[in-house]
């Protein structure tokens, strides 16, 4: 078995579904502009987190099962829905309000972003949908344990160094600056499209 060549294999298409537009991108890149290049970085390790933790599940063969049993995917889409909305709605109904950072804040935001970053990620359909049938099915049965070891790593410094490196972008003084003076704008925008992306999984089957 040729295992150098399905981790690359596993590797690219990881890249693809990683580097794709959704919640996953929306989410840090607004709390980088809107926030902190700290939380933004906060954000993206929590997506990593995510990223392992599906990957542990896929190479245990939960992701597949969770995949295939109707009632189990229905809730976590449901439950990935409605935070969706509610964060997109917050966004809205803060829009006009000028950001602020108290001690307390700051002092909480990095657990609260990887937080949130690790929340949004486990409960969205598509990473669901990947781990749990494409990715699972890429992964070679009775391989040894050294090369789901590197599946997990692989997840997660792929998803930490692209959402990380989005942050450090979208935090820039330049791109911040340039956001900040049209924060209302951005920021309606943004929980829009989340709330939108969150009122489509309701509605699909």
């Amino acid at each position: 078995m040729d295992y150098l060549g399905a981790l690359l294999a596993i590797s690219g298409v990881l890249i693809l579904s990683v580097v794709s537009p959704g919640p996953n991108f929306a989410i840090v890149t607004s709390t980088a502009t809107l926030r902190s290049r700290g939380a933004g970085v906060a954000t993206g390790l929590g997506m990593a987190a995510a990223s392992a933790t599906w990957a542990m599940l896929a190479v245990a063969g939960l992701g597949l099962i969770v995949s295939q049993v109707e009632w189990l995917y229905l809730g976590i889409k449901l439950v990935g829905a409605a935070y969706l909305i509610w964060i997109g709605g917050r966004m809205i109904l803060g829009a006009r309000k000028p950001p602020q950072a108290t001690p307390e804040m700051l002092e909480s935001s990095a657990f609260a972003a990887a937080r949130k970053g690790y929340l949004v990620s486990m409960t969205n359909p598509k990473a669901l949908a990947f781990y749990g049938s494409i990715f699972a099915v890429m992964v070679p049965a009775h391989a040894p344990g050294w090369f789901y070891a590197a599946i997990v790593i692989i997840a997660a410094a792929v998803s930490g160094l692209w959402y990380c490196a989005m942050a450090v972008l979208f935090s820039s003084p330049a791109v911040r600056g340039g956001f900040m003076r049209f924060k209302a704008v951005f920021e309606t925008l943004m929980g829009v499209f989340l709330v939108g992306l969150g009122g489509r999984l309701l509605l699909t089957r």
